[in-house]
C-alpha cells in the first residue's frame, strides 16, 4: 500500500469511528445496556436464551410415583416464579447479616382465622367446631403480636361457605397490602381413620393414633422463598418446645391427602393448591396448631398453657422473620 493510499484509508477509519460515536450517542441508555452489561461482566440476551436452551434439553428427573402430573406441572411453574422472584424487589424484610432494622409497628400481619362459622372445619372428639379453636389461638395471638409492638397485626374472621371464603380471604388480605399471611387451623384425619364413640351421651368420632402440627406453604406463592423461611422459623420454635410433629402426611396410607415434606428438621410441608396459600401475593404460612380428633391432644389444645407454648413460639417468629432490632442510638434519635 502506498503513503497516499494509507493515508486515503486512515481518513475513512476516523470518519467511521465518528460516525459511529455519533449513533452510540443517538441510541437511548435501555438500547444501549447491552454495552454496559458487556463490560460488567453479564451475559447477552442471546447468551442467556442458548444456556436456558442448554438447560432445558437436560433429562428430567423422574418423579416419584405419588407425585400427580399436575403438581409436576405446578412445580415446573413454580420454579420458574422463583427466577423471577429473585430479580423483583422483595418489600418484606427478613432477618440476616445487613437487614433493615425491624419497625414493629409498620410490619403489617394478617392472621387468619381458618374456616367459618357456617362451614367449621372438623369436629373434634368431643363435638366441638373446629372453628372455635382456631378463632380462640388467633385471637389470642394477635393480642400477644399487638402487646409486643406489632399494632399493625389484624384478625381476619370471614363469613359465608367454604370454597367462596377462600376467595374473599385472598381478596381482603392484597387489599391490605399486608407484609405476611398466616392461617391458623387444627388438624384431624381422613375419615377412614375415625373409630365411634360415645362423650357426654352424644356419639362422636376420634382418631388417636395421629397427632401433632405441622406447617404448609405453596410453591406457586408468589413469594415462595419468604413463605419457607417463615414455616422454618415457626417449625423450628415449635420443635424447641418439645412439641410432637405430624409425620403422618408422609405415609402412603393418607392417600390424596399426602404432601411432600420440603424441610424435616422444621415440620415444613408443600401443599401447592391450597387457595389462601397460593393466591395471597404476600408469603403465606397455613399452621395446623394440632389434632383435635386426638382425644388427649383436643384437651391440650384447649388448653391456655398449650396455647401460650404455641402463640409464644409464632410470636417469636414473627419477630425474627421482621427482622433485627433497631440499634439503640438509632432508635433514641428515632424517638427525638
Amino acid at each position: 500500500m502506498t503513503d497516499t493510499s494509507w493515508k486515503i484509508a486512515s481518513r475513512g477509519c476516523a470518519i467511521s469511528a465518528v460516525a459511529l460515536g455519533l449513533v452510540l450517542l443517538a441510541t437511548g441508555a435501555s438500547q444501549a445496556g447491552w454495552l454496559s452489561d458487556l463490560f460488567k461482566g453479564k451475559k447477552p440476551e442471546h447468551a442467556q436464551r442458548t444456556q436456558k436452551t442448554h438447560a432445558a434439553s437436560k433429562p428430567a428427573a423422574s418423579r416419584p410415583n405419588h407425585v400427580s402430573k399436575r403438581e409436576e406441572r405446578s412445580s415446573s411453574r413454580s420454579a420458574e416464579k422463583s427466577q423471577t422472584e429473585k430479580s423483583t424487589p422483595v418489600k418484606l424484610r427478613t432477618a440476616s447479616i445487613g437487614a433493615a432494622a425491624c419497625e414493629p409497628a409498620k410490619f403489617h400481619l394478617v392472621v387468619d382465622v381458618g374456616h367459618t362459622r357456617k362451614s367449621d372445619g372438623a369436629l373434634s372428639a368431643r363435638n366441638v367446631p373446629e372453628y372455635e379453636f382456631n378463632l380462640k389461638l388467633a385471637t389470642r395471638l394477635v393480642e400477644k403480636l399487638k402487646s409486643d409492638g406489632f399494632t399493625g397485626a389484624r384478625l381476619m374472621v370471614t363469613e359465608g361457605k367454604a370454597r367462596p371464603s377462600l376467595f374473599q380471604r385472598v381478596a381482603a388480605a392484597n387489599r391490605m397490602n399486608a407484609d405476611l399471611f398466616l392461617s391458623i387451623h387444627h388438624d384431624s384425619v381422613p375419615d377412614k381413620f375415625l373409630e365411634d364413640w360415645e362423650f357426654e351421651g352424644k356419639k362422636s368420632k376420634f382418631s388417636d393414633h395421629f397427632g401433632g402440627w405441622a406447617v404448609f406453604v405453596s410453591h406457586d406463592n408468589a413469594h415462595y422463598d419468604a413463605s419457607l423461611a417463615f414455616a422454618k422459623l415457626i417449625g423450628a420454635g415449635l420443635k424447641e418446645q418439645n412439641l410432637k410433629f405430624a409425620d403422618q402426611y408422609t405415609l402412603p396410607v393418607m392417600g390424596r391427602y399426602r404432601r411432600d415434606l420440603v424441610d424435616s428438621k422444621t415440620g415444613v410441608y408443600r401443599y401447592d393448591n391450597l387457595i389462601v396459600l397460593e393466591k395471597t401475593a404476600m408469603p403465606a404460612v397455613l399452621l395446623e396448631a394440632g389434632s383435635i380428633s386426638n382425644r388427649d391432644e383436643e384437651l391440650q389444645m384447649g388448653s391456655a398453657e398449650r396455647q401460650d407454648v404455641i402463640i409464644g413460639a409464632v410470636a417469636a417468629a414473627v419477630k425474627d422473620y421482621c427482622g433485627p432490632a433497631p440499634a439503640p442510638m438509632q432508635a433514641n434519635a428515632d424517638r427525638k
